[in-house]
C-alpha cells in the first residue's frame, strides 16, 4: 500500500468554463492511497489518511501537483526517428520519411529497441496511456505490447493495414493482413492492460478488398477499437475521392465499410463537410486533434468550437512523429494557439480535462483511467510548476490553480514532470 502526498487535482466532469470550480477536486494538502495492485482506494486530506493508513509507504511531493497521467489518443510508434524531418507536406512527408523508416520494423531487434525508447519518451513526458499505430509488420505491435505489459501500462495499438500506394516493404496483401491481425488480436486484446485497435492507415493506402478486411475484423471483434486518419490535408482528400469515386465524401468511405462507432478514432478531422460532421455525431465517432502535427505539416486548423457546438466528440493527441513533441504540455500549448487563430480562447480547464478524463471518456475507459477516484488505476503524474528559472519567476505572480495549469501548459516541458507512476509503480 502507498500514499502519494501533495496537492491533488483531478476532474469530476467536463468543465463548463474557466470558472467552473465544481468540475474538479483540488486538495491543497491532500493524498492518494493505492493498494498493492496499483488501484486507488481513497483520496482525502493527508491528515486523515496518514492516521488511517499508518503503516503505508508515503511518497511526499510537498506542494507539487499530483494529477492523473496524460492520455495520448493518437501517435505512431514507428515514426520516432523521423520526428523533426524538414520541408514537406503530408503525402510527400509519408513517402520521403515515414514509409522508408517504417520498413525497418521488419527486424525484431529494431522493434524491441524502438518500443522501449518510444514508451520511455511517452512516460518521461507524463503520458501513461497511449493509442498507437504500429507498422504493417505484426512484430512492431508485438514488441510494443510486450513492453507495455512489462510496465503494466494501458496501451491501445494495432498493426497498420496497407496494400497500395506505398513501397512494397510496407505493404501487406488483404488476406495476409486479415490473418496477421487476427493472430495479434487473439494474443493481446484485453490481455493485461493492452487492447487492440483495427488500423487501416487511411483510404489512400487501402484497396476496397483491404477495407473489407477491416470491416470483417471489426464485425468479428467489436470490442476492439478502430483508428485511422480523416481529412488531414486538402491534397489527401482529393486523392482519396479519386480512389473511391462512388463515395460522396471522405468519411462515407469508412461508413460504407461499417467502421464508424463510439470506438472509432479519426485523427485530424480538419477539413470536414457539413454532412461528415453530422454523421460523426450520429455515430459517436471521435475527432482527434493533433495540433503540433497540423501546424508542422501545414495541414490546417482544427475547428474545435464548431465541433463541440455540433456535439461531435473530440480528443487530443501528440501524433508523433508528424507531431513534433512527446510532451502533452507542448501539445496543449499548440492547441491553444490554433484556437487563438480561430478566434477562440481555449481555457486551461478545458485543455487539462481534454488530455485526462476527456480522452478517457472518448476511449470508454473513464472507470479505469483519466481521473483520481476510487477503483481507477494509480496512473499519476507529479507536476512541478517551478521547474525552470522562468517558471519560478512567473509563479511569483500566480494566484489560482487555473492560472498555474496554464503556466505549466505554456512554459512547461518534460522537466516539469517531476514523477510518473503507472499503476502505483514509479516510472520516472
Amino acid at each position: 500500500m502507498k500514499i502519494f502526498k501533495g496537492r491533488i487535482f483531478s476532474f469530476l466532469r467536463k468543465p463548463e468554463d474557466i470558472n467552473d470550480t465544481g468540475s474538479y477536486i483540488y486538495l491543497e494538502k491532500g493524498a492518494v492511497v493505492c493498494d498493492s495492485n496499483g488501484v486507488i482506494i481513497e483520496i482525502n486530506d493527508y491528515s486523515k489518511l496518514s492516521q488511517k493508513y499508518k503503516n503505508a509507504e508515503t511518497e511526499d511531493f510537498g506542494s507539487k501537483i499530483i494529477c492523473p497521467g496524460f492520455i495520448d489518443s493518437h501517435n505512431h510508434f514507428p515514426q520516432t526517428q523521423v520526428i523533426a524531418s524538414y520541408g514537406t507536406k503530408l503525402l510527400e512527408w509519408l513517402n520521403k520519411y515515414t514509409f522508408p523508416n517504417e520498413s525497418l520494423f521488419a527486424d525484431d531487434k529494431h522493434c524491441e529497441r524502438e518500443s522501449k525508447m518510444f514508451l520511455d519518451l511517452l512516460n518521461s513526458n507524463g503520458v501513461t496511456t497511449s493509442v498507437s499505430f504500429g507498422s504493417v509488420h505484426t512484430s512492431s505491435v508485438e514488441y510494443l505490447f510486450r513492453e507495455a505489459q512489462k510496465r503494466n501500462m494501458c496501451l491501445i495499438a494495432g498493426n497498420v493495414l496497407m496494400d497500395r500506394n506505398a513501397p512494397n516493404t510496407v505493404l501487406e496483401k488483404a488476406d495476409k493482413s486479415y490473418s496477421n491481425s487476427k493472430e495479434i488480436i487473439g494474443r493481446w486484446h484485453n490481455v493485461s492492460r493492452c487492447k487492440y485497435a483495427i488500423t487501416p492507415r487511411f483510404a489512400i493506402t487501402s484497396t476496397p478488398e483491404l477495407m473489407e478486411v477491416a470491416q470483417s475484423l471489426y464485425t468479428e471483434n467489436n470490442s476492439c477499437y478502430v483508428q485511422t486518419h480523416l481529412s488531414e490535408n486538402i491534397d489527401e482528400i482529393k486523392a482519396t475521392l479519386k480512389l473511391f469515386p462512388e463515395c460522396k465524401d471522405y468519411l462515407s468511405i469508412y461508413d460504407k465499410y461499417k467502421l464508424l462507432s463510439n470506438k472509432t478514432l479519426l485523427a485530424h478531422s480538419i477539413h470536414l463537410e457539413k454532412n461528415e460532421t453530422e454523421r460523426m455525431k450520429e455515430t459517436n465517432s471521435i475527432a482527434v486533434h493533433c495540433p503540433t502535427s497540423n501546424l508542422f505539416l501545414g495541414s490546417g486548423l482544427f475547428r474545435y468550437k464548431e465541433l463541440e457546438e455540433k456535439g461531435v466528440r473530440t480528443a487530443v493527441a501528440t501524433d508523433v512523429g508528424g507531431g513534433t513533441s512527446f510532451s502533452m504540455f507542448r501539445t496543449l500549448d499548440e492547441a491553444y494557439k490554433v484556437q487563438q487563430l480561430e478566434n477562440y480562447s481555449l481555457n486551461p480547464l478545458a485543455t487539462y480535462f481534454w488530455s485526462t478524463l476527456g480522452n478517457a471518456e472518448c476511449l470508454g475507459l473513464q472507470n479505469q483511467i483519466g481521473s483520481i477516484k476510487m477503483g481507477n488505476y494509480a496512473d499519476l503524474i507529479v507536476l512541478n510548476s517551478k521547474s525552470t528559472s522562468l517558471m519560478r519567476h512567473r509563479m511569483e505572480k500566480c494566484k489560482t490553480i487555473e492560472e498555474e495549469l496554464f503556466i505549466l501548459q505554456t512554459l512547461g516541458d518534460d522537466r516539469a514532470i517531476e514523477a510518473v507512476f503507472i499503476a502505483g509503480k514509479k516510472m520516472k
